[in-house]
């Protein structure tokens, strides 16, 4: 999804991710710049890297 379709669709972006468990990727001129994820799969993440 696009940075400024991200803007305009931010609330649902939010809630897929917090209801539905989606990641939505946000791209900049079609390359991925970020992600929306889901909290457990953020802490999840955050998790292997304290164990590095």
């Amino acid at each position: 999804m696009s940075v400024a379709d991200a803007r305009k669709l931010f609330a649902e972006v939010l809630n897929e991710a917090a209801v539905r468990g989606r990641i939505t990727y946000i791209t900049n001129r079609g390359r991925r710049i970020a992600a929306v994820v889901p909290v457990p799969l953020a802490e999840a993440a955050e998790q292997t890297q304290d164990e590095r």
